[in-house]
């Protein structure tokens, strides 16, 4: 028999908003039938865990349902696929694109928000005429000059003739395109590659006799959008060009939302839109893996129709909070890495040569044509732990991470196995002592802050026995009884904090982390620190800072772009549905140089062996299999 939405709100399956939510819409239409009820409450749930919409077709294959806590809810819980197809089909709350029912069903099975169907479609189709797109070629010589300039050879000729420059080639395809996309590990480059890619696009418009580009740099985080900018500034420096080229590339980056105009604090309404489009030639995204697809809809929108769009980030990372994985959708191909199809001769290496190119993919102008993956990591050598267990990771080689972490030959990494009555296990107590106490044990406060990046507890869940908040308290509880602090106000000397929410007048955003130290200079005798521009230091009273928290440990999410000398990595004891192998690889390439991993070996192998699976119908739109109703 059919779960109805009750005993799945009493399982804890659904929320009471998404009950609430079926009902209303229930009422709206005059259809109040069970499965149309269970099928509106279930989109409503699934929006609401990062999916765009409710593939039925995956969820009926599913013969059995737990609730988050591994509890067995119901077998066989849903209708048969075909009749309720049929029942959606016949209810006047779903139609087809051009219906205007509240949920739209697509020829995949699919059912959607009305108003993420239109984002995804909306999207798809910008980027596929975005992609479509070609710039004049420049004069091929001085083109030649200017990116072995830029990207000077490194490596035999040999060496290159079989695996090209990625990076140049990434540039290239930026000046010949309206639409970029560089996907990118930890250590690969993206953000030197972006800076070259900008200056090449300053000179080509100075060799052309035209103005510089006006560039635009985002990122969807304040936290990030900082990092962007502090990236850039240190990578200008490096670029070999004249001062005209660098001082055209712009330091300031913002907050998408901010780039947009978010009238009134909202989340979906711009100053900026297809009918007022924001000033610029070039749009950089920044960390676009943590763009939702609401988000991405609306800001491809804004961008003119003449202006290059260049998205930077990750595939391989955890997802946006929100709905959508859209970085994850353009990257793949279904199987195959896509590569600009792009003649080699034109950067310099072998004449008539062309780029490998995606097996399945036909010859013509596609989305595939606007990708590059970047591989070499300049980060992790060849030798190093983290880098060998990064990559089994993303393969989703269980066998060979767990041979990587057994190994006594790979001192940079490790496992450790905790007791589910003890997740804080000595071994993690110790790894507190030490990268804690480096910097605890400092005198001058700014030494402190700097040290306090050289250690980090990376928890998997917010609550729990293994979660952020109960880490932070027994942290808290080791490092007083060690006599290193003393946390007797919510201001103690040596707590470390991670702002919560963006405070434009403060310049502090979600995410910055900061650490309140002794300051004899004021009446309350402290101060928290938090790291400027460049190499500057910010001070600010206690009692100014938005809402923030204790940080020894943080969430996998909440680590997305930082980096730490050092990082122990806490996993659950039981199974759940974010321990997954996108949140593993995020949280084991956070670390430069040593990673230790708490955690059993069949939590680690059902890490790896669980993908994050957003359902989207993105994909399909951007690579041609059909979803039309």
């Amino acid at each position: 028999m059919t779960t109805t939405i009750e005993a799945l709100r009493a399982a804890g399956v659904l929320s009471p908003l998404d009950v609430q939510f079926a009902r209303a819409m229930a009422r709206l239409g005059n259809d109040g039938r069970d499965d149309v009820l269970l099928a509106a409450a279930l989109t409503s749930q699934q929006v609401s865990n990062g999916h765009v919409c409710l593939d039925l077709g995956r969820l009926t294959a599913t013969p059995v349902l737990y609730n988050e806590d591994g509890q067995l809810v119901a077998e066989r819980p849903w209708p048969a696929l075909g009749p309720w197809l049929d029942t959606l089909r016949s209810s006047p709350l779903v139609g087809d694109r051009d219906a205007g029912t509240p949920f739209v069903l697509d020829g995949a099975g699919r059912l959607y928000l009305r108003r993420y169907w239109e984002h995804e479609a909306r999207l798809a189709t910008a980027l596929h005429e975005r992609a479509g797109q070609v710039e004049a070629s420049p004069d091929g010589a001085w083109l030649r000059a200017t990116l072995a300039r830029l990207f000077p050879v490194d490596g035999s000729v040999a060496l290159q003739i079989q695996e090209p420059d990625w990076q140049r080639l990434a540039a290239l395809l930026a000046l010949q395109r309206r639409l970029c996309v560089i996907s990118g590990g930890p250590g690969t480059g993206k953000t030197f590659t972006v800076v070259k890619i900008l200056a090449l696009l300053v000179e080509d418009a100075l060799h052309t006799a035209h103005r510089p580009p006006r560039i635009t740099l985002v990122a969807p985080t304040g936290k990030a959008a900082a990092r962007l900018a502090e990236s850039i500034r240190r990578a200008k420096k490096t670029l070999a060009c004249s001062d005209a080229v660098r001082d055209a590339i712009p330091e300031d980056a913002a907050t998408v939302h901010r780039c947009l105009g978010s009238i009134g604090g909202s989340s979906t309404t711009f100053r900026h839109h297809e009918g007022n489009p924001l000033v610029c030639d070039v749009l950089l995204v920044d960390e676009a893996s943590m763009v939702d697809l609401a988000l991405m809809s609306r800001l491809v929108a804004a961008v003119p129709p003449r202006a290059r769009l260049i998205l930077l980030g990750d595939q391989d990372q955890l997802a946006s909070v929100e709905a959508g994985a859209v970085l994850g959708d353009i990257c793949n191909t279904g199987g195959a890495r896509s590569y600009s199809r792009v003649f080699v001769e034109q950067v310099g290496e072998s004449a008539g040569d062309r780029l490998p190119l995606s097996a399945d993919a036909p010859d013509r102008t596609g989305i595939w044509d606007c990708i590059v993956q970047l591989n070499k990591s300049y980060r992790y050598g060849p030798d190093s732990g983290i880098g060998k267990l990064a990559r089994a990771i993303n393969t989703g080689d269980a066998e060979a991470a767990l041979g990587i972490l057994d190994s006594a030959d790979v001192p940079d990494v490790a496992r450790m196995d905790v007791s589910p009555r003890e997740p804080l296990s000595a071994s993690l107590r110790s790894a507190a002592l030490r990268g804690f106490g480096a910097y605890l044990h400092l005198r001058e406060p700014i030494e402190q802050l700097q040290a306090l990046e050289g250690f980090r507890i990376l928890c998997a869940h917010r609550r729990g026995p293994t979660g952020v908040d109960g880490i932070n308290t027994q942290i808290e509880a080791v490092l007083a009884q060690a006599g290193l602090i003393r946390p007797d106000s919510p201001t103690y000397v040596g707590r470390p904090v991670i702002v919560g929410r963006n405070d434009y007048q403060l310049s502090l955003f979600n995410g910055d982390v900061g650490l309140i130290v002794v300051d004899p200079e004021r009446a309350d005798g402290k101060v928290a620190l938090f790291r400027g521009d460049g190499d500057s230091v910010r001070r600010l009273s206690p009692s100014r800072l938005p809402p923030h928290e204790t940080v020894f440990a943080m969430s996998v999410h909440k680590s997305q772009g930082s980096e730490f000398d050092a990082v122990a990595v806490l996993l659950p004891e039981r199974s759940s549905p974010v321990l997954t192998r996108e949140l593993l690889y995020t949280a084991v390439t956070r670390p430069r140089h040593t990673l230790a991993i708490h955690g059993s070996r069949e939590m680690i192998v059902h890490a790896i062996t669980h993908r994050t699976e957003r359902g989207s119908g993105l994909r399909d739109l951007l690579w041609g299999r059909s979803t039309a109703s």
